[in-house]
């Protein structure tokens, strides 16, 4: 299947499978913890397992990237549907240690091969049809509110099923919970993913792709992806951008729900109110990233609105932390709000960013260097977490987050040159600094 599709139904296909990839990554969500705990891990043991997930992810996310790059996009797609599903079946049905570790294993794996080649996707065929000038912002918009949308159904499903399958009277089979239905279903949607991917993602031809070639290519698409943030100081921001917001992102995640227990009374409610508030983000992600295009028209330029959507996130954090010691109704109004907030402006800074990556690099590069700026989010959130985990209680560790966006948002304030079009590769890139 090669024939190149027109960029409407490519903007559709690459939305569909960006919401069948991240709708079982929502319906395991919510149950995860609890379903390991009650196969009788201790804490410590989830939050080694998570950390096997996170080290994974972050070892493979450059390699992984490469090999898009180097064999193509559907087939690393497919991989990492299949290692998905072997994940969640694992994780749904394995009681011991050693198999839950696989799990992690495999879905780290999963997610770092998905980390960037349904996006290139979209691109190569878009531009494939209308050249290099193709209008690449509205659909980049479309797979961010699709995959929000995706976590906030499949938070919703994955938080509700075992509920209600209890209460109907389900108890456990063999080594099937109830808090095990949302991985198994999961699974399922892993299968239809694999499955549409293969059928649906025409890409262009591409060389025959032998081990030797393979073994070459990737370390020298791997250096070419980190060497992006060296020749080209638009590539810089965009990386340290993705940075600053993964320092926020960090934030919210470690600090929400302890400040939703607190607010509750309750480590059971705080957990629930802690879910809504998760839900609520990935839809005001979905409503962002509908509206990045209209963003940027509104502000003139992609670089304007990458600065306005970004300061708008970080006031609403910095009214996060300036209501942290209040409980009262005008401090949880404003918190709310500044929660919304938060959400929304990532969701409209997310796809103006990744228009401006696509236009300053080629398809021989274009998975590695999502890969590098998902690679930038992730350890300087690590890092931010840790750092947020040592501070006291209270308004510094959701202000310094803040901040640390504010600074990332800022970097937008002075012009950036135009791409130099056409763009042979990463390495001949003039760096204007």
């Amino acid at each position: 299947m090669s024939a190149v599709l027109d960029p409407v139904a490519a903007r559709r296909r690459f939305a569909a499978v960006t919401f069948l990839f991240w709708l079982p990554v929502g319906m395991y969500i919510p149950s995860q913890v609890l379903l390991f705990t009650e196969r009788g891990m201790t804490l410590a043991t989830v939050a080694a397992l998570f950390a096997v997930h996170s080290f994974t992810v972050s070892a493979l996310e450059l390699p992984t990237g490469g090999l898009s790059d180097v064999l193509g996009r559907r087939p690393v797609l497919a991989a990492a549907g299949v290692l998905n599903l072997g994940a969640l079946l694992l994780a749904a049905l394995g009681d011991s240690v050693w198999m839950l570790v696989c799990a992690m294993l495999l879905l780290g794996s999963g997610r770092a091969l998905s980390s960037g080649p349904a996006e290139a996707w979209y691109v190569d065929t878009v531009q494939a049809a209308e050249g290099p000038g193709a209008e690449l912002r509205t659909g980049l918009a479309r797979g961010g509110t699709a995959s929000a949308a995706a976590l906030a159904a499949g938070t919703l499903l994955g938080g509700s099923l075992p509920l209600g399958l209890s209460a109907l009277g389900m108890e456990a089979f063999g080594t099937v919970l109830p808090l095990s239905v949302p991985s198994l279903v999961g699974a399922l949607v892993c299968a239809g993913y694999v499955a549409y991917v293969l059928t649906a993602l025409p890409e262009p031809p591409r060389p025959p792709a032998g081990l030797g070639s393979v073994l070459r290519g990737v370390p020298a698409t791997v250096l070419g992806g980190l060497r992006l943030g060296k020749g080209d100081a638009v590539v810089r921001r965009l990386l340290l951008t993705a940075g600053a917001a993964g320092a926020a992102l960090a934030s919210i995640e470690l600090l929400t729900p302890g400040r939703a227990a607190r607010l509750t009374g309750a480590a059971e409610s705080g957990a629930v109110l802690f879910a809504v508030l998760a839900c609520a983000g990935f839809a005001g992600t979905a409503l962002g990233s509908h509206l990045a295009p209209w963003a940027a028209r509104l502000t003139g330029s992609g670089e304007r609105a990458v600065l306005a959507t970004l300061a708008v996130s970080a006031t609403g954090l910095l009214l996060l932390g300036a209501t942290a010691a209040s409980t009262g109704p005008f401090a949880l109004a404003v918190a709310a709000l500044g929660y919304a907030l938060v959400y929304v402006g990532f969701g409209a800074a997310g796809p103006n960013e990744n228009d401006l990556l696509h236009r300053r690099v080629t398809g021989s590069v274009r998975a590695t260097a999502l890969s590098v700026q998902s690679l930038a989010l992730q350890l300087v959130g690590a890092l931010a977490g840790l750092g947020a985990g040592v501070l006291p209680i209270g308004p510094l560790p959701w202000l310094l987050g803040g901040a640390i966006l504010l600074a990332g948002a800022l970097l937008w304030a002075r012009a950036t040159p135009a791409p130099a079009l056409p763009h042979p590769t990463a390495e001949t890139v003039p760096d204007p600094a």
